[in-house]
């Protein structure tokens, strides 16, 4: 395997390249076998709509097979439905093959080995393991398969569960990926009066990038709410298992304002819980958390190591920037932007309150949103450590929890590594734009210098 390879595909938290570049059949073949050797008996397989993954399915379905293993095709679906396979079926191991939030030439694949997701060292484990085998040895062309679909036993789980307490209009963008058909049915299933935008599958993503993290994906979502006179309007990214959020004002709802709608409301019947967020977080989220009777713990960035961390502090509730939000109160544990939707729906339904209501309490602060900048994946995590020793030894409050989350007298920065594409990631807050405005330029005055000291 080459180094492209080694350094940009196998990454913390899942396996992620372009096709066919990266995930040519010789590694995706090698990756079925390795996987078939660990599960030893089954291995259940989902995959998002792109053009790519029904031949990323059969390759690595070639390599399960040839290690004796049988082969559950979970067919084309969200990743929250094969991680609901994962814990309804039972199977070894369970794969989903998804590009998530990226653009159609990438793909990639989120492992879970019983229930739990691989990531960090176990991947590498996988990938040495690769190393060992060889795909031109007796594989199947045409893998015997066995079609299994968990959709229907999946609606009717989050339909038993939900009943809203009046008729929300919504509108709903799912990017062309694979949440759309589900959410809209199950929304008009519990009396919503849906807007679909691109809810039909498309793995070329001809509208938008299926990402409802970057605002420009959300600008057709907020003209439609404000239109159609919705009550709130949802976004998923390609394998639905990140949400965005638009409120009836036409203002995005950023992930860690959504936590904290739902933390509230969580927390009344679970005082004293645990919820989690990540180092992207506000200040904000963390403070509300106290408030309303919880304990607040901030995790590394990443669906896997929140997972992990959820476990470890038996959080109820977690959630990212990204808008992954993960429920082990009613639920699974796992990032299901549907389920985190009906939640929060549950609340607005629940009164005649409109979403940013329940946020007009909140002090007014001025932030960034993530900034994504372009760098190496080579350098990326070593200038980060060298801003980090920078800062400190010029006396700096610096929490390295997942790269350099800096403590400023009236809010904070950050500049971390990110785990899934080549750049650096960004953020800031403060309590007036003035200090925003500081904040950022000193954390770049850091960033720039190390640059100059690693001359890159």
């Amino acid at each position: 395997m080459t180094d492209r390879t080694e350094g940009t595909v196998f990454r913390k938290y899942d396996i992620r390249g372009v096709f066919p570049l990266d995930l040519h059949r010789d590694l995706v073949t090698r990756l079925g076998m390795a996987l078939g050797n660990v599960a030893g008996n089954t291995v259940a397989v989902g995959r998002d709509c792109r053009d790519s993954g029904g031949e990323m399915m059969k390759w690595l379905a070639s390599g399960i097979s040839s290690a004796g293993c049988r082969v559950i095709d979970l067919g084309v679906q969200t990743t929250p439905m094969t991680y609901f396979a994962a814990h309804t079926l039972g199977p070894d191991v369970t794969v989903m093959i998804t590009g998530s939030h990226n653009p159609p030439e990438y793909n990639g694949f989120k492992i879970m080995r019983n229930l739990r997701t691989l990531h960090g060292e176990a991947i590498q484990d996988l990938r040495r393991m690769m190393e060992e085998l060889d795909p031109s040895g007796p594989c199947p062309a045409e893998p015997h398969t066995e079609r299994v679909s968990v959709r229907e036993s999946y609606m009717r789980r989050l339909l038993g569960e939900f009943s809203l307490g009046r008729s929300l209009k919504v509108v709903v963008d799912a990017g062309n990926g694979t949440g759309g058909d589900p959410s809209v049915e199950i929304l008009r299933r519990l009396g919503c009066r849906v807007v679909p935008i691109h809810c039909g599958m498309d793995g070329s993503f001809p509208n938008h990038h299926p990402d409802p993290t970057v605002e420009a994906n959300l600008v057709e979502l907020r003209d439609a709410v404000i239109g159609e006179g919705a009550d709130i309007g949802i976004a998923f990214d390609g394998d639905a298992d990140r949400l965005g959020v638009i409120d009836a004002r036409g203002e995005v709802v950023w992930g860690d304002r959504i936590l904290i709608v739902l933390a509230r409301a969580l927390l009344a019947d679970n005082p004293g819980a645990t919820v989690i967020s990540e180092v992207k977080a506000s200040r904000l989220f963390f403070r509300e958390v106290e408030k309303a009777g919880g304990k607040p713990f901030m995790s590394p960035t990443g669906h896997s190591l929140i997972k992990e961390a959820m476990l470890e502090q038996d959080a109820l509730l977690a959630g990212e920037m990204s808008g992954h939000i993960f429920f082990r109160d009613r639920y699974f544990g796992y990032d299901d932007a549907l389920y985190a939707a009906l939640r929060l729906l549950e609340i607005i339904a629940g009164s005649d309150m409109p979403l940013h209501g329940y946020l007009q309490d909140l002090p007014e602060v001025f932030s960034t949103p993530e900034i994504r900048e372009d760098c190496e994946d080579g350098l990326k995590f070593k200038l980060v450590d060298r801003v980090v020793k920078m800062l400190q030894q010029d006396g700096y409050d610096v929490n390295t929890t997942d790269g350099a989350r800096i403590s400023f007298p009236d809010g904070w920065g950050l500049v971390r590594a990110s785990n899934t594409q080549p750049v650096l990631v960004l953020r800031f807050e403060a309590g007036t734009p003035s200090g925003l405005s500081d904040y950022e330029r000193t954390t770049r005055k850091y960033i720039a210098e190390s640059r100059r000291i690693m001359n890159v």
